[in-house]
């Protein structure tokens, strides 16, 4: 979206050691133009399911889903209410050295679902990628990753592709801290 990479430049503030990537979503326009900017390049896409990993993943997945008039997975952690069969990975370290179990209800990507992951940030890459195992593992065929700002490097990037994000990490203000 031209001038929307702009805009959350412009926004984009660090507090303390972290990105708030979650406080300029208060201002319902920007929410809106942040919808548009992750959706529109997968409208050609022909994606059936959005794909959401707990918790940011949930508020961003879910809106672009509706903009694609696609379904809406979520990506649980384990011990959350996610009643039926489910499909299990284990990520690799993430950007605190943690890795972490992620799961998904079997029967909420059919076979043959063409299945979009979104989210605001990826560092490592290390969700996206348990993510497409996951999708992957129960049938879906991967549509792609959109993100607010991209800070893969490469190597993962190339793993994840299509990737398409509205700033790369190195764009943004350096954090003072």
């Amino acid at each position: 979206m031209p001038g929307f990479a702009e805009e959350l430049l412009l926004r984009f503030r660090w507090v303390g050691r972290h990105a708030d990537v979650l406080g300029p979503l208060a201002d319902a326009g920007f929410l809106v133009r942040s919808v548009a900017a992750l959706a529109q390049p997968f409208e050609a896409a022909r994606v059936t399911k959005v794909v959401g990993v707990e918790a940011r993943g949930f508020v961003f997945g879910a809106v672009v889903a509706m903009r694609l008039g696609a379904g809406f997975v979520p990506v649980r952690k384990p011990g959350s209410i996610h009643p039926g069969s489910k499909a299990v990975h284990v990520s690799a370290p993430d950007w605190r050295g943690q890795s972490l179990a992620y799961e998904i209800q079997r029967a909420a990507i059919a076979d043959g679902d063409r299945v979009l992951l979104v989210d605001d940030w990826a560092e490592t890459g290390s969700q996206a990628l348990g993510a497409r195992a996951l999708i992957e593992e129960c049938g879906g065929v991967w549509a792609g990753v959109s993100l607010l700002v991209d800070q893969l490097q490469d190597s993962v990037r190339g793993r994840l592709e299509p990737v398409r994000s509205v700033v790369r990490s190195g764009q943004l203000p350096p954090n003072p801290c």
